[in-house]
């Protein structure tokens, strides 16, 4: 059967005789008596803005002269997941999906995204596209399609073990070959630390332990907690070069099982342990140094001061902890589910500096440095991506198209926000005191701290998010 030629977007019209009842688009009549044209519809979305919309037969629905890019519409089931969820996550749905897709400079189009952020389709404006589609696609633009199967569906009470174990392993046990691939011999997951845009990442991921190992002043034979140990990376840098006994913990068990093999290719079997566990399971305190490099951010806002709480009775008196995460800067915390929240970090929350900090004062620790390396993350992200276009056929071998694509988007998007200051990259560095000053000490002295035994407020609120 012949496939029916359609007419340029432009020059089409919906008239109310061409419409189709559907509950989805209680305003499509409204749309109809008006004439509106997906034309002026896609004009109106993309005003001033220098990026070009093609269907998938080849029709142009926005074509402005100066477009550094196209963004595709491969299928029209593109148009259904935005019609179902008409926010950033049927967006993200279409993009995993491949119905949507980018020709040209994908940073370019993800540079843009200021300007559309916060645009979402009114009820006219999907009676208009879902007549439209109905017209020209078929029943496949209207009808729900198929999720998906790599979006996250998190169950149970929100941060709880099991839950947040569930998110590590949608992140993290995917394939310990592609995140050789993606990150490098450093095998480093987290911001690294750059002198000259010629550092190759190895370089700089190293110095990135080496700096984190000379803020904790770290001493010959004291114990190192590395809290989210990933691989093994900064443990066995801070055994060979520093002379610790450290404990790397991790909830996934490939992270565990590599890291393991590589604290014995390293040779220091005999002052490393590698454990399965969450950190609120770790009970053989004190530690003289704790480092959490990368894994706050799954914490949760709301649980940052009962981490603070944990962290502080996994510490000697006197002993330091380093706090190395991303945080917001001039963005807000999503009130919705979003590309990151489905498809990258399940639960995963950013806070704002001052929640941090806030929450570690709470605990009474005391905040000795914070340094920003907001530009050393933005680095980091380029070469994890250049990293994965250079060895995309071995990267789509081991994780599969969906996940490839939501790599592609995730790094890009990562370096472009980094860039842009929505978001940054601290080190936070507090210790605990010395001596003694409230029943947070004496509760703690004598067995392992536990989380609903609560913090000192010195007459502060309850809550740790005082920030913005």
């Amino acid at each position: 059967m012949r496939q029916r030629q359609n007419p340029p977007i432009r020059d089409l019209r919906i008239h109310r005789r061409r419409a189709h009842p559907s509950p989805d688009v209680p305003a499509r009549a409204a749309a109809v008596r008006r004439g509106t044209t997906v034309a002026s519809l896609v004009d109106q979305r993309l005003a001033g803005l220098s990026v070009a919309v093609r269907l998938w037969d080849g029709t142009m629905a926005y074509a402005p002269r100066d477009a550094v890019a196209t963004v595709v519409v491969r299928d029209p089931r593109a148009i259904a997941h935005v019609l179902h969820e008409p926010t950033e996550l049927g967006l993200a749905r279409a993009w995993v999906s491949g119905a949507l897709d980018v020709d040209g400079d994908l940073e370019q189009v993800l540079g843009l995204r200021g300007h559309i952020r916060d645009v979402q389709l009114a009820a006219l404006d999907r009676a208009c596209l879902a007549a439209w589609g109905l017209r020209h696609a078929g029943p496949r633009a209207l009808m729900r399609p198929p999720i998906p199967s790599t979006e996250a569906r998190p169950s149970g009470a929100r941060h709880s073990l099991a839950r947040d174990r569930a998110a590590i392993h949608h992140h993290y046990d995917v394939s310990n070959r592609f995140y050789e691939v993606l990150l490098g011999p450093s095998m480093s997951y987290s911001c690294a630390h750059f002198e000259s845009p010629a550092d190759s990442l190895e370089v700089a991921q190293e110095r990135k332990f080496e700096l984190i190992c000379q803020k904790l002043r770290l001493q010959p034979g004291e114990r190192l907690l590395d809290v989210g140990c990933g691989w093994g990376s900064l443990v066995v840098h801070a055994a060979a070069r520093h002379g610790a006994r450290a404990v790397g913990v991790t909830l996934s068990t490939e992270q565990a099982e590599l890291a393991r093999e590589r604290v014995r290719a390293a040779g220091v079997s005999d002052r490393v342990e590698i454990r399965l566990a969450d950190y609120r399971e770790i009970t053989d305190g004190p530690y003289d140094k704790v480092a959490s490099v990368g894994m706050y951010e799954h914490v949760g806002i709301g649980q940052l001061e009962a981490y603070a709480c944990r962290i502080w009775s996994l510490l000697r008196p006197g002993g330091l902890f380093l706090n190395d995460g991303v945080a917001r800067l001039n963005s807000q915390t999503p009130v919705r589910a979003t590309f990151i929240r489905r498809y990258v970090f399940p639960d995963g929350e950013l806070p704002h500096l001052s929640e941090l900090i806030g929450a570690l004062e709470e605990a009474e620790f005391e905040v000795h440095d914070v340094e920003s390396l907001r530009e050393h993350y933005e680095q980091t992200c380029r070469r994890w991506y250049a990293n994965l276009v250079t060895h995309s056929d071995e990267a789509y071998a081991e994780i599969g198209p969906e996940r490839l694509r939501t790599w592609q988007l995730y790094l890009l998007g990562s370096a472009v926000a980094f860039a842009d200051g929505d978001i940054t990259n601290h080190h936070v560095v507090a210790r605990r005191p010395a001596e003694a000053k409230t029943e947070l000490a004496a509760r703690t002295t004598g067995r392992p701290r536990r989380l609903d035994d609560g913090c000192p407020r010195r007459g502060r609120s309850s809550s740790p998010a005082r920030g913005r």
